[in-house]
């Protein structure tokens, strides 16, 4: 039977806070069945107006992809596959009214856009994603910038610009560390943006700011506490990585703890400074703090909401958590393991929702979730690509590099894309960015 207090039908109101990965898809393919026929009302909520693939803000970051050429509008996704969508940050629940709270949004001169806002619900699913941690270092809200969001991702890249611009019209002689940047972070972030920023600062030179000499002014740096880069993947991987980045001259600060960070650069535990007026904070990453405890459910010390199998919060049969804001269990990897913050674990949880959902609807038993781990890649731009393949896909571990490395990398972004938008969609815009490449510089100039 459902769940006591359960309407079924085009009464039933499905809340999906949260855009991301996994929550659009969810909410796309909710719409497409029962929105479309009428057996349900799915609303989206989201503090922004506009999604982009999180694993892509570093290349918004560096330049090397253009944010207004790959945003999609929620309201347009919402339009086409028959759910509505409401702008708004969750600001609090209250879970005996089944009721949750948006607060205001503002225009760009601060007056109220959108007042604060009351939404009902009888399923309520929570895909509010990560934020940076930033562990409470003194500094890091002052000085570092955070890859979490389209905005701050076009916000490092902006001043980047104008700190190439500075440099290309200084007279007396650049200050030390004014093109220098540091990344605090050694996963797949840091990494990725190292690679990133490499390229974008020898195509700027080759756009016109001669006076910058790439190998001699800019120096790029990641800081990594751990004694390797990527710590949560497989050691043959990350060495690889190390090696890469080391033909690239990045400088490779490993085993470092930061201390502090200032204007002047970033202090580390061994007493060491690196210089840089630009720095990124891709160290760790927790769920919004408005889910610590919020409303009585049960959360961990990252703010994730403790879930069952069958994503259910353990204090509310009627609320479901997916990606990185839950707490789910991976028993595979023993005692206290959690299923790791990652896309594929996003989307295979909003796969099992949507049957979850008709389940939920019919009164049958819910489907639980098991994590399959397909493996990971980094991405080092165009220099290569490194990863591994597990589980289902070999049997085994396979590592893989170069063109088919680069190639499956690619290929994650058009399964997501293929998620929201079908085959033809997909297929077409695909022909048509091949094409304008050929006449766009390839990195954003501004």
């Amino acid at each position: 039977m459902a769940p006591a207090g359960l309407a079924a039908g085009s009464s039933h109101h499905i809340v999906i806070v949260g855009g991301g990965a996994g929550g659009l898809a969810l909410a796309t393919r909710l719409g497409d069945t029962l929105g479309k026929r009428g057996e349900a009302i799915i609303t989206l909520a989201d503090r922004s107006s506009t999604h982009l693939w999180k694993p892509l803000l570093h290349e918004v970051a560096a330049g090397s992809m253009d944010l207004d050429e790959h945003e999609l509008e929620y309201m347009a996704q919402a339009r086409w596959h028959h759910f509505k969508f409401r702008l708004g940050a969750m600001e609090g629940m209250n879970r005996n009214m089944r009721e949750i709270y948006l607060s205001p949004t503002y225009d760009d001169d601060g007056r109220v856009l959108i007042p604060r806002r009351t939404m009902r619900y009888d399923t309520l699913i929570l895909a509010l994603g990560s934020v940076s941690n930033d562990f409470g270092v003194p500094g890091v809200k002052e000085h570092c910038i955070a890859l979490d969001t389209q905005v701050e991702a076009a916000m490092f890249h902006k001043r980047l610009i104008n700190a190439c611009i500075r440099a290309q019209v200084e007279e007396f002689g650049l200050r030390p560390g004014q093109l220098n940047v540091a990344i605090i972070g050694g996963g797949a972030t840091g990494v990725e943006l190292a690679a990133e920023l490499h390229n974008t600062t020898r195509e700027l030179a080759a756009y016109g700011l001669d006076r910058i000499d790439p190998d001699r002014d800019v120096k790029l740096s990641i800081i990594e506490a751990a004694p390797r880069l990527l710590p949560a993947l497989p050691e043959a991987l990350s060495l690889e990585v190390q090696r890469q980045l080391a033909q690239l001259n990045v400088s490779l600060e490993l085993g470092e703890r930061v201390t502090k960070v200032d204007e002047k650069g970033v202090h580390t535990q061994s007493g060491r400074l690196v210089p840089a007026e630009l720095v990124v904070w891709a160290a760790g990453i927790k769920a919004p703090d408005v889910l610590k405890d919020i409303d009585g459910l049960e959360t961990n010390w990252a703010n994730q909401l403790v879930v069952k199998p069958t994503l259910q919060t353990t204090r509310d049969e009627n609320i479901f958590a997916l990606g990185d804001c839950a707490a789910c269990a991976y028993l595979e990897q023993g005692e206290g393991a959690l299923v790791p913050p990652r896309a594929q674990a996003a989307h295979q949880q909003a796969s099992m929702l949507v049957k979850t959902i008709n389940c939920r609807l019919k009164g049958k038993p819910l489907p639980e979730y098991k994590y399959r781990d397909f493996g990971s890649l980094v991405n080092l731009g165009k220099y290569t690509t490194v990863g591994n393949l597990m589980g289902g896909l070999t049997g085994g571990t396979l590592f893989i590099q170069g063109t088919i490395a680069s190639l499956m990398y690619r290929s994650l972004y058009k399964m997501h894309l293929y998620a929201l938008h079908g085959f033809s969609k997909v297929f077409l815009d695909t022909i048509a960015r091949l094409i304008t490449r050929r006449t766009e510089p390839h990195i954003k100039l501004h």
